[in-house]
């Protein structure tokens, strides 16, 4: 029989230095739990601050790549060449030219503007009114004329109405049904007889037989309009003055100086451009540059001075030879609208138009 304990045969663990049973916790093994518990959380903390730090780099990545994506579908602005060949001779305008951007400033604006009249002024050094006239009387009733006809009809058709009625007391005098026989070639005679024989009375009864040098007053005159009125204080009494007429309104509408349609609207946006002291010859350059080259239905593009300050290069024959067959008046070897032009024009190989019925 096997020994027995004093206790009853039963040897206690710390007796014998056996292990405690599986189900009880010593303290040594609850610290073993608590360390590994704490490196767990600590590892889920790290991990989630990992996730958390990697959305956020996903999101700023996401963002920037949604930025850039945006600043690349915005559209690029062209804006005119810093410097671009003015004065084409015997070449095809550079076919690069861009168009200003619509967001013009105002001093680019006026930069701009300016120098296509400078450059105009060297291709027509010798732009004058294209209306023959001695006289303020001449030119006041010449312009009255040109409404709805060509200088040249009108220049064709004074010479007669003049030789016979040389004052205005000698108009203001006349029988309208013979003015009306001179006047016919000139178009709505009968109305244009009217207002000449109309604004020579009024000359008479109101001014001496004068014709007055303010505007206020030459718009008083029968037939008489602001564009009328700048002409003869422009080129009769030398006050400047800007003439907006079908032409001047169409070329400053196509390079941008203004959107307006209404005449005194343009001239009050173009004069703001430029200063008093060149409105007169601006007029007479636009004008010029008007009826030789940039045409209403087809422009010369490919002839024009000015193409590379031009927003609306393109609209016409680009072709070289083709546009320059489209060229009028002297730059395409034709006669002028005066009968007897200045003699700068004579001298620049300008050609004197033929008198009414010659040819």
């Amino acid at each position: 029989m096997g020994e027995q304990s004093p206790d009853g045969g039963r040897k206690t663990a710390k007796a014998t230095g056996e292990a405690a049973p599986s189900g009880k916790s010593t303290p040594a093994k609850k610290a073993l739990a608590r360390q590994a518990g704490a490196a767990s959380k600590q590892a889920s903390a790290m991990q989630a601050a990992a996730v958390k730090k990697s959305a956020s780099a996903k999101k700023a990545a996401s963002a920037k790549k949604a930025a850039s994506a945006k600043k690349a579908t915005v559209k690029k602005v062209t804006v005119a060449p810093k410097k671009a060949t003015a004065r084409i001779k015997g070449a095809a305008p550079a076919r690069t030219v861009v168009h200003p951007p619509s967001g013009e400033s105002r001093t680019a604006l006026v930069r701009r503007a300016r120098r296509i009249n400078r450059e105009l002024a060297e291709v027509y050094p010798y732009a004058h009114p294209e209306l023959d006239f001695t006289n303020p009387f001449q030119l006041v009733v010449a312009t009255v004329l040109s409404a709805q006809t060509t200088d040249l009809r009108v220049n064709q058709t004074t010479p007669a109405l003049f030789a016979k009625y040389p004052t205005p007391e000698d108009l203001a005098a006349a029988n309208p049904e013979e003015v009306e026989e001179i006047l016919r070639p000139c178009g709505f005679f009968r109305a244009k007889t009217k207002s000449v024989i109309g604004l020579s009375k009024a000359l008479v009864t109101d001014f001496g037989g004068e014709v007055p040098g303010r505007l206020e007053d030459l718009v008083k005159l029968p037939g008489v309009g602001r564009k009328t009125a700048f002409v003869v204080l422009g080129n009769a009494f030398g006050r400047p003055g800007i003439t907006v007429d079908t032409h001047f309104q169409r070329l400053v509408r196509r390079w941008q100086w203004t959107a307006e349609t209404d005449p005194d609207k343009i001239e009050a946006a173009v004069g703001a451009l430029f200063p008093k002291s060149d409105w007169t010859d601006l007029s007479h350059h636009v004008i010029w540059h008007g009826r030789r080259i940039c045409h209403a239905r087809k422009p010369a593009c490919g002839a024009c001075p000015i193409a590379p300050l031009c927003p609306a290069y393109g609209e016409g024959e680009t072709d070289p030879e083709k546009a320059r067959k489209l060229l009028k008046y002297e730059k395409g070897g034709f006669p002028g609208q005066r009968l007897n032009p200045p003699q700068a024009y004579l001298d620049a190989g300008g050609k004197p138009a033929p008198p009414l019925g010659a040819g």
